[in-house]
């Protein structure tokens, strides 16, 4: 059994390319999901990937979270992770990239994050954290946490991210996710974004528009 420290799901890839190194996303769920909320959306990703869907680390209403809420500074529309444990869910997603790249036969060199909501909040700081781990990022419904603003790290200059929002969402507001696009590309980041007018999911075109982007990074 791989020694990977979140419980996951993995699918190799389909296309033949099974016995040497191959690109792989990490897929992060969102608040009260669980690791198989977003494989199909990783069904429509190019058959070379490595899927790599994780568990966040706390039971919550019937699935899972990667840490609970400060409403300290307003409601759920403008709340933050809580900070230890938003850092103890960062340190747990980079262990188990690590533990996953060798258990995996992972090709180190093209590591994608893929993250909805919460876990779109958790791949923006991984990124920021860590450049050089990861070739591209999608962020979906997402914001950058407080304590990640002012990065500004080496290694993030042109770095392909994809931040994808709802017109509509009320959990997390259009204006947080445009801000952490705008951040990203105050950076130097190659950022693509996208508003779509539904609420707080992922709807037929911002499927087609993020499945175009990750086409194009892994090609």
């Amino acid at each position: 059994m791989p020694d990977i420290p979140l419980e996951h799901i993995h699918v190799a890839p389909d296309d033949g390319s099974a016995d040497e190194p191959a690109p792989a996303v990490f897929v992060l769920h969102g608040r009260g999901a669980d690791e198989e909320d977003l494989l199909p959306v990783a069904r429509h990703l190019p058959d070379e990937l490595h899927v790599v869907s994780l568990r966040a680390p706390d039971p919550l209403q019937g699935g899972y979270t990667w840490y609970e809420l400060d409403l300290s500074g307003g409601g759920l529309e403008a709340s933050q992770p809580d900070a230890a444990e938003f850092r103890r869910s960062l340190d747990l997603v980079a262990e188990s990239v690590d533990a996953a790249v060798d258990d995996y036969d992972l090709d180190s060199d093209r590591l994608g994050l893929l993250g909805f909501s919460q876990g779109a909040i958790t791949s923006l700081s991984l990124v920021l954290e860590d450049p050089d781990r990861y070739a591209w990022v999608v962020a979906l419904h997402g914001y950058l946490a407080d304590t990640h603003v002012d990065f500004d790290p080496e290694g993030i200059t042109g770095k392909p991210v994809f931040v994808g929002a709802g017109a509509g969402d009320r959990v997390i507001p259009e204006s947080r996710s445009a801000a952490a696009a705008d951040r990203f590309a105050e950076i130097g980041a190659a950022v693509t974004r996208g508003s779509y007018p539904g609420g707080h999911g992922i709807g037929q075109q911002e499927l087609s528009d993020l499945v175009a982007f990750v086409v194009s990074q892994v090609e």
